[in-house]
């Protein structure tokens, strides 16, 4: 007896492909569309979930763009507290598509830069990268300064990137009425409070997401001259840390992780330049029976993330150094040690 099931693969069933498996060997989970080449420059950016990837990513090799290092007077402890290192840029969290495409208009003079600064206690901060000066800055005019020379850079980045990761972290936003344009925290988290008034409230669909993304690629390929930027899609496996939708959190996160992964998907499926690393199914899958999460059951414990960066190397193999050996894996932490704004809504809970 046959069937149109008769002669797939172990992978096609959920038992030889999940129930038999080990959650920390899922095999044949990931198939590359495309291999990272070793001189390809490479751009990261994204929610908190994809610091880790960057991360691993440069100390095994990968030429991984950074065109805003530390200044060499800041101590090494402080740079992810000041936003050094976190991302290609110093632009933070970028957790929705909206602000990825906008934060490519703005570098490009493509959509009018609206200078969004929040006034706290005499300190001033960039909205759009809140935490990047933990006290804020001096001045708005420092501010200022200090976001076109941020805009300068990113030029650089998104003309010489050749793939960029890119992880999607949430459909939830804020948005500044008048510019429409979405910022990472909530007015009065940070600054803002005797602002809040100018925000709203905005939940994306699957549409909003996949068309923000498309124009973000339209984009770059009008400033690149024709030339596509390929990209590595990936969907944080961190749930909400808080909803402003009205609906339990859980069944707000179930949302927003089923509109992302959907849209990564599409992507995938419709542009040959767009691949997806599964880096969400290893965490969340029955397999693994929640043993990535830590207690608060939203951060990923290292064995988690060390099983999420052993399979995306089993398929893109770490550069070989110049002695020849291999690089040495990078320690692998938990979210709680990465960097992420959103985690601050936690200072609002009951």
């Amino acid at each position: 007896m046959t069937s149109f099931y008769s002669d797939l693969e172990e992978r096609a069933f959920w038992k030889t492909g999940v129930a038999d498996k080990s959650a920390l060997a899922l095999a044949d989970l990931y198939r590359k569309k495309w291999d990272i080449q070793p001189d390809w420059k490479i751009g990261t950016a994204g929610s908190c979930f994809a610091q880790h990837i960057a991360r691993h990513m440069r100390q095994n090799g990968y030429s991984v763009l950074d065109v805003e290092p530390a200044p060499m007077g800041l101590a090494p402890e402080l740079h992810q507290s000041f936003g050094f290192g976190m991302y290609s840029g110093r632009y933070g969290n970028l957790y929705t598509t909206r602000q990825f495409r906008q934060l490519i208009a703005s570098a490009f003079d493509k959509d009018p830069e609206p200078y969004l600064i929040w006034e706290k206690g005499g300190r001033f901060f960039d909205v759009m990268r809140p935490n990047i000066e933990p006290a804020g800055f001096e001045s708005r005019e420092e501010a200022v300064l200090a976001r076109d020379y941020h805009l300068e850079r990113l030029r650089e980045l998104f003309l010489t990137a050749d793939v960029f990761v890119f992880t999607m972290g949430l459909t939830e936003a804020w948005v500044h009425r008048e510019s429409g344009r979405v910022v990472p925290l909530a007015p009065g988290v940070v600054a803002g409070e005797d602002v809040a008034d100018e925000y709203v409230f905005e939940n994306f669909s699957l549409e909003d997401v996949v068309s923000e993304f498309r124009a973000a690629m339209d984009l770059l390929r009008s400033v690149r001259r024709g030339q596509d930027m390929r990209f590595l899609l990936t969907v944080s496996p961190v749930p909400l840390t808080a909803t402003a939708t009205g609906q339990h959190v859980l069944a707000a996160s179930t949302y927003s992780k089923a509109v992302l992964r959907t849209a990564a998907g599409q992507l995938c499926e419709s542009h040959d330049t767009v691949d997806y690393f599964p880096s969400f199914e290893i965490i969340t899958n029955p397999a693994a029976r929640g043993t990535f999460f830590a207690p608060n059951l939203r951060s990923v414990l290292k064995e988690g993330v060390d099983v999420v960066m052993k399979t995306f190397f089993a398929a893109h193999p770490p550069q070989i150094t110049e002695l020849g050996t291999e690089a040495e894996p990078a320690p692998a932490r938990n979210v709680d040690d990465v960097q992420c704004d959103e985690q601050m809504l936690e200072a609002f809970g009951r």
